[in-house]
């Protein structure tokens, strides 16, 4: 089947980069990447889950206003 579709310049010039590096057609370079986007995705193994971190209540206190935290944090930074 025949169709024509429309690439930014720079994909399209990837794109005959590739094929000309491999010695295949443009054709089966976009077989290819469409075969690629199309397989189902397999979905990752458990989900991220952050890890819970808790102080016991000894955690870090500053009776500072947000000036004085910034300076903290971005104290020796540059900031």
């Amino acid at each position: 089947m025949k169709t024509t579709i429309d690439l930014p310049d720079e994909l399209l010039r990837q794109a005959k980069e590739y094929a000309a590096r491999h010695g295949i057609p443009m054709r089966e370079v976009i077989e290819l990447g469409l075969q690629l986007a199309l397989q189902p995705r397999k979905p990752s193994p458990r989900p991220f889950r952050l890890k819970t971190i808790t102080t016991k209540g000894e955690g870090l206190i500053c009776d500072g206003d947000w000036g004085a935290i910034r300076s903290l944090i971005y104290d020796g930074h540059g900031g």
